[in-house]
């Protein structure tokens, strides 16, 4: 058991189960723009990086102007339909509650104008202390910039604080800020190979970060 001060989550797919409306969300530009839809366990596995990468590798292209018109259509749709089946995990109501006493702050790739109604509609954004997520001036994860930001707003000590995520973009950029890692098991991505991306710890189930933060 470890006692961080600073416990900072990513979002989809640790905080969130937000793969419905994402891939409801892909579907409906490729409606929109005369494709074919995607099977949405592929899209969910494009989850992460971005939305304009999410748009990109659904597309399986990256001509300018496809794109451009696809991220137009996305960003409208997503941004009417972000909550209609996005949830918390099971768990993680009660794991705010446990870390009370403890800062907590996000660091997402997915864009703040999508980040703060998501947090807002399912009651937890006052949960945390900072909130750095696309567009607002540092680069997108594995990049170490949104964990960097956060330890200067609320001045906490590198070997004090864990980034907790489902991607090995959250493994890379903790190494990167010089942080403690912690994977979860029960994400977007592959346990297996998270595994193999080495983070200080590994949390199969939203219960066992608490367990090992507490």
């Amino acid at each position: 058991m470890v006692a961080p001060s600073l416990l900072i989550f990513d979002l989809d797919g640790t905080l969130i189960d937000s793969r419905k409306d994402i891939a409801n969300a892909v579907n409906f530009t490729f409606h929109t723009l005369g494709l074919p839809q995607k099977d949405p366990e592929l899209i969910y596995g494009y989850v992460g990086n971005g939305v304009r990468r999410l748009i990109i590798d659904s597309l399986d292209s990256d001509a300018p102007d496809l794109v451009s018109r696809a991220l137009k259509i996305f960003e409208r749709h997503y941004l009417i339909h972000l909550l209609n089946e996005t949830t918390l995990y099971p768990g993680i109501r009660a794991l705010m509650t446990r870390l009370k006493n403890k800062k907590k702050a996000i660091a997402t790739n997915k864009p703040i104008h999508y980040t703060r109604p998501i947090l807002e509609g399912l009651n937890i954004y006052h949960q945390f202390d900072s909130i750095q997520a696309a567009e607002m001036n540092a680069p997108l994860k594995p990049h170490p910039g949104m964990i960097l930001t956060v330890l200067n707003d609320l001045q906490v000590p590198r070997d004090k604080t864990v980034m907790i995520g489902d991607s090995q973009n959250d493994i890379e950029a903790a190494s990167a800020a010089g942080v403690l890692s912690c994977a979860v098991g029960y994400g977007l991505c592959d346990a297996t190979e998270l595994r193999l991306a080495h983070p200080d710890f590994f949390a199969e189930t939203v219960e066992e970060i608490g367990q090992l933060f507490v």
